[in-house]
């Protein structure tokens, strides 16, 4: 060991490196300077001592002055020694390094060379320490990287040994699938296969009124021209080439023309009368031909020649207008014109004794279409009735409604209306009963109570005079618009019975029509006399009150004892019947069609889906690119098997869904006039048929004996056979945050298939790579940018469960399974994870606010991230009101919350919402529309304008969440839950 000084420190500071030949590390030794210089103050300060003491005994101090002279002398022989020695002797001097010797006394030459090797040395240690560090860190880096390795490898066993589970258990699945397939014994329904008939009807014998009188579907209908794989073909005689009204009278051309386009947009229309199932022909409405003239220019001048003309057709007035002979000769007649339907819909005209033209003519075997009846003439379940055509010819009909809420109006009844013609009620065929009842009536105006009526009998100012072919009826006073008024203050609505021996009348159908149009709900007295349009079909006792005569006494204590919930229910209801039914040419046409093809119980048309036309072209084949393996689950975690494709079974239900579900279908879910593939509200098995005849399809839990953690991932259970779900994600130029969501799907069980709606006009790159997730990906060009494209039933999506998703919407695959198997239990109800509701405006009292701040209640859930049922988007996009999905487009906004409108609409219950996730966006995501300060601002106007055009707000509010079954259970620790984080 041996020692170096540093001279490079501060002055006052000496530092010494002791060098090892054992060892690489430096020793800094750090010695205050002059510590010789301190031992010999101490000498000097002894000799001081004795000095004193001298003086005291004075023999001291020759023994003091031998003590300093010595050592001085001493010390003056030493330095001269040094200085005689040779240049030679100074690597002999280092010896004295190690004994701390001064270095004042050296020489400026000996001194340099020693700093610079102790400088050399110090350079060359410090080179070698920094070696060694740098292979120490290399080393370090090195083990950390094989520690990473070999979690890597644990981490891709575990993977691959869950991989090979997953394996196994769809081996296990495909073989039960196999043996099934075996087993089916059940034909593998589709669409029908249209059976049409290829002759016309053949030419019969012609029957008299009795036996026309006693006709019903058995014997007066041509059974074998309709299959039930027909499709219910109906062809339309042209108005314009088989006129079958006498001369003087001709068919409204509003009503005309609009018949005939609107038949045109009908999918039973055929053009060849050989495959048709019934006829149609158009009777009615008609008019004499001045009074078709009266609303152009010249009516003025034809008002004057009013009265020269009345003599000369007086002849024509007393007969129909209908000139039977014609009828008889139509093409396809066939003698007694069996299958053929007699339209005369009433417009203009709701009162003469020309709203039932066919009255005393034999129309044989011809089924009459019309809105007044006689008892004697109506033939139940035969005839229809039908409201007048008082709409526009289709489109949004809408602002003609009034606002369902709030639930009580200004009056409580109300009633306007004149006997016509001016006759006795005795004379009118009245019965003493109508006497009473009206005085009843004149009595509750006048009586002292809280509630408002307005009830006339006389209409003020007076009505024109009516013709004198008027038959006896309750007209209806003042204009539409001030009609319309009266009811929209109107709780309630009185209907009185036709007079006579009538079961409908023109006048009071179209009462129940604006009554209906403007949320009074109607009061039919008489009821039990009468026939309500499509009686058949519809269930009027849901939209209306419905009271025999005799209930007249007790008639106020009736409208006072309904509650409000059940008010809104009737109003509700009657809206609904209305806009669905009668509100246009275009609801009461296809109404008509639909009416007589579910007497037949032929399934209807099926309904169109949107073709899906690729962004690529047939020789294009898109770059594919391997997706990032495990991002979204865990290793150790089995979500469920991999299977291949599985489309859900489509059209099973064809023959029995309005066989057993007819009242549902029209009164409920109010469609139908379309065959749907699958329905959200199917039925389900009762449990044992499960296991017992109906195993078809089922996967129970642990084979029927339940379970958790492995048994129920390699199962969905529920109360549903198999199925799988479609993803739809909506896409505008974002390529890399489209294909990093893309890339998190791979390895997601029951995932069918990937429908990209390609929102962009500009197509994607050339050069993009797409994942190869393990499922078709579909990449459909939108018709425009709109996100009402969301909603397209493509007929790419081949499963009733879909999932929409934004495109940088990030799930994991868990919370994604999670989601489907709890929509599986909630079929017609939108599931999905981000909540958000609407807030009352306390400051206006009149509107709403759309909320997305943490509540505990929530009434929507966003389509941004959710399961919906595919019938859902049909509805959206063939039904639900073009203002709405106008707005959608104005706004570039809140389609998800018109979805949540049209749902909760239909069936009056709240979404869904799983798990605790309150928003979905990936991190590091660019900016979407809904960061924009406008955005929200948009959302409270969408709120208030889909109640506006709803009439109310459907929304409705739900407190609870859904989260797994075991989730923050404790279990023993050899069981596993459902899921590890939900």
């Amino acid at each position: 060991m041996s020692l170096a000084f540093d001279l490079d420190k501060p002055s006052g500071i000496s530092v010494y490196h002791s060098q090892d030949n054992s060892s690489d590390k430096d020793k800094l030794i750090t010695l205050p300077a002059g510590t010789t210089t301190a031992t010999n103050q101490r000498h000097h300060s002894m000799n001081i001592s004795w000095m004193r003491q001298f003086r005291l005994y004075k023999f001291t101090i020759l023994i003091l002055l031998l003590l300093v002279l010595l050592p001085l002398l001493a010390h003056r022989k030493l330095l001269n020694a040094e200085q005689e020695a040779p240049p030679t002797d100074v690597h002999r001097s280092r010896p004295l390094l190690d004994a701390y010797e001064d270095f004042s006394a050296m020489r400026a030459s000996d001194l340099k060379m020693r700093i610079e090797e102790m400088l050399r040395i110090k350079s060359t240690v410090s080179v070698e320490l920094r070696e060694l560090e740098s292979r120490r860190q290399k080393l370090q880096s090195d083990i950390s990287q094989y520690n990473q390795k070999i979690e890597e490898l644990k981490q891709e066993l575990l993977r691959e040994q869950t991989e090979l589970e997953r394996l196994k258990i769809s081996v296990e699945q495909a073989q039960v699938a196999q043996r099934e397939a075996v087993q089916r014994n059940t034909p593998e329904l589709a669409l029908p296969r249209t059976l049409l008939p290829s002759t016309l009807p053949r030419k019969m014998n012609g029957v008299s009124s009795g036996i026309a009188a006693a006709c019903e579907m058995h014997n007066c209908f041509d059974h074998s021209r309709c299959s039930l794989t027909s499709g219910f073909p109906v062809y339309l005689y042209d108005p314009d080439v088989h006129n079958v009204q006498r001369a003087g009278y001709d068919i409204d051309g509003f009503l005309k023309t609009t018949l005939k386009q609107t038949l045109g947009y009908n999918a039973h229309i055929v053009r060849d009368p050989k495959q048709a199932c019934i006829y149609l022909v158009l009777v009615g409405e008609a008019l004499l031909e001045q009074d078709l003239l009266r609303n152009n220019r010249y009516a003025a001048q034809e008002a004057e020649q009013q009265l020269q003309q009345r003599s000369t057709v007086s002849s024509v007035t007393t007969h129909s207008p209908i000139d039977i002979q014609k009828l008889y000769q139509l093409p396809h007649w066939g003698g007694d014109g069996r299958n053929h339907v007699l339209l005369n819909l009433a417009r203009r005209d709701l009162n003469s004794a020309r709203t039932n033209p066919l009255l005393q003519l034999n129309t044989m075997r011809a089924i009459i279409v019309q809105s007044t009846f006689e008892r004697i003439q109506f033939r139940p379940n035969y005839d229809l009735i039908v409201p007048p055509i008082l709409g526009p010819p289709g489109g949004d009909v809408w602002q003609e409604c009034a606002s369902m809420v709030p639930a009580r109006r200004k009056y409580l009844l109300s009633f306007q209306g004149e006997l016509r013609p001016a006759l006795s009620m005795q004379t009118a065929g009245s019965q003493p009963l109508d006497d009473f009842i009206l005085e009843h009536l004149k009595d509750m105006t006048r009586s002292a109570t809280q509630d408002q009526f307005l009830l006339q009998f006389q209409c003020v100012p007076a009505t024109e005079v009516q013709d004198a072919d008027t038959l006896p009826d309750w007209t209806l006073c003042g204009s539409d618009s001030s009609r319309k008024q009266l009811l929209k203050d109107s709780t309630y609505a009185l209907i009185l019975p036709p007079l006579g021996q009538r079961v409908s009348s023109t006048l009071m159908l179209a009462r129940l029509y604006e009554a209906l149009r403007s949320g009074a709900v109607p009061v039919i007295l008489g009821a039990d006399e009468l026939r309500l349009p499509y009686a058949e079909t519809l269930d009027w006792r849901r939209a209306a009150l419905l009271l025999p005569k005799a209930r007249i006494t007790e008639l106020h204590f009736l409208l006072r004892a309904v509650q409000d919930a059940d008010l809104l229910l009737l109003r509700r209801q009657g809206r609904l019947i209305w806009e669905r039914y009668l509100s246009s040419v275009q609801a009461t046409v296809d109404t008509v069609i639909a009416s007589m093809r579910d007497r037949l119980g032929i399934p209807p048309r099926p309904v169109p889906s949107v073709v899906a036309q690729s962004v690529f072209n047939n020789t294009f084949i898109p770059l594919k690119s391997e997706p990032p393996v495990g991002m979204d689950t865990e290793p150790e975690e089995s979500l469920g098997p991999i299977e291949p494709p599985y489309p859900s079974p489509a059209f099973r239900r064809n023959y029995t869904i309005l066989r057993m579900h007819s009242k549902e279908a029209w009164n409920d879910w109010m469609d139908p006039f379309y065959l749907y593939p699958q329905l959200p509200f199917d039925p389900a098995l009762p449990s044992e048929a499960k296991f017992m005849g109906s195993h078809t399809g089922f996967r129970p839990i642990g084979k029927g004996i339940g379970g958790a953690g492995k048994e129920f991932s390699e199962a969905l259970g529920g109360n549903y056979p198999r199925e799988q779900f479609t993803i739809v994600i909506l896409t505008y130029e974002r390529e890399q945050v489209l294909m990093d969501s893309l890339g998190r799907l791979y390895g997601l069980p029951y995932l069918h298939k990937v429908v990209v709606v390609w929102n962009s006009p500009k197509p994607p790159l050339d050069d993009l790579r797409w994942p190869d997730i393990g499922v078709p990906v579909a990449v459909v060009r939108a018709p425009r940018n709109s996100l009402n494209n969301r909603f397209l039933p493509f007929d790419v999506i081949e499963t009733e469960a879909v999932l929409s998703v934004d495109d940088d919407a990030h799930l994991r695959h868990d919370e994604i399974l999670f989601g489907f198997r709890v929509w599986r239990e909630h079929r017609d109800r939108i599931v999905g994870f981000p909540g958000r509701y609407h807030a009352w405006d306390l400051s206006s009292n009149n509107m709403w606010h759309y909320n997305s701040n943490y509540s505990c209640e929530l009434s929507m859930v966003l389509t941004g991230a959710a399961f919906l049922h595919k019938y859902y988007m049909y509805l959206y996009s063939y039904h639900l009101p073009q203002a709405i999905r106008d707005k959608v487009d104005e706004y570039m906004n809140c389609e998800d919350i018109a979805m949540n409108f049209l749902v909760s609409h239909l069936t009056r219950r709240p979404p869904v919402k799983v798990t605790s996730r309150w928003t979905f966006r990936c991190p590091g995501c660019p900016v979407s529309l809904s960061e924009d300060d406008t955005h929200f601002q948009e959302r409270h106007k969408c709120i208030n304008f889909f109640s506006q055009v709803f009439g109310y707000t459907p929304l409705l509010n739900t407190q609870y969440r859904a989260d797994s079954i075991l989730f923050k259970t404790r279990i023993p620790h050899d069981k596993q839950k459902c899921f590890k984080y939900i």
